[in-house]
């Protein structure tokens, strides 16, 4: 079969489906409208065995309310910012310390004596008496040493020198102690100046203020010179 022949063939086939196509469409077409006819037949034979009643009229309309009345906007209060916050030391409450007592321990209470009252104070010394006349010697106190009384050490080892000394006199006048307050160099020297005078010197006692004869003390001093030969 040649190429013409083919497409001639082809030109008609497209023909026929294109005429079947269409008859197609006129069938449906006829076939709805019969039906769409049929339906609104029956249907205007329905509506007319109804009675229509006439329905009262609709209420008059109610006005429309007025516009409501325009609200003055009030400027909403300002935003205040609340206070910072201070924090304050808040100090512990204070601790309720109770106290316990001790237990009760019954006090035994036991008389002690009283003690011995003390002995009276001694009586106090008598003032001493005044002293209105001091005591004399009867004579020079060197005179009562002479260079027979010079001791023999003190001359071999030729020792001189001056003695003080310090006499107490009792109340009869006669020489109570003797005391060596400066001495000479010469120890036999101070020996013999308080010697001497203990056993020889002689005083005139002194009196007090009522003329009664009183103790006393007299300070001199004696000088030692070798004897000559």
């Amino acid at each position: 079969m040649s190429y013409a022949t083919r497409r001639k063939m082809s030109g008609n086939r497209t023909v026929a489906i294109v005429f079947v196509a269409l008859l197609h469409v006129l069938l449906g077409y006829a076939i709805i409208t019969g039906l769409a006819y049929k339906v609104v037949k029956k249907a205007t034979e329905d509506l007319k065995t109804f009675d229509v009643e006439e329905e009262p009229p609709p209420p008059p309309e109610e006005p429309p309310p007025p516009p409501p009345e325009k609200q003055v906007e009030t400027p909403p209060p300002p935003v205040v910012s609340p206070p910072p916050l201070v924090r304050t030391n808040t100090p512990p409450p204070p601790v309720a310390t109770v106290n316990t007592p001790p237990p009760f321990t019954p006090v035994t209470t036991v008389a002690t004596p009283a003690p011995p009252a003390p002995p009276a104070p001694p009586p106090p010394p008598p003032p001493a008496p005044v002293k209105v006349q001091p005591a004399k010697a009867r004579a020079n106190l060197a005179s009562y040493i002479s260079d027979d009384d010079y001791p023999q050490d003190a001359i071999r080892n030729e020792q001189q020198g001056t003695t003080r000394f310090r006499l107490d006199i009792g109340p009869d006048g006669r020489v109570a102690n003797c005391t060596v307050t400066g001495s000479s160099g010469s120890s036999s020297l101070d020996a013999a100046t308080c010697r001497i005078l203990r056993s020889r010197a002689r005083f005139t006692p002194a009196t007090d203020s009522s003329g009664k004869p009183t103790g006393d003390s007299v300070s001199q001093s004696i000088r030692w010179v070798l004897p000559a030969e």
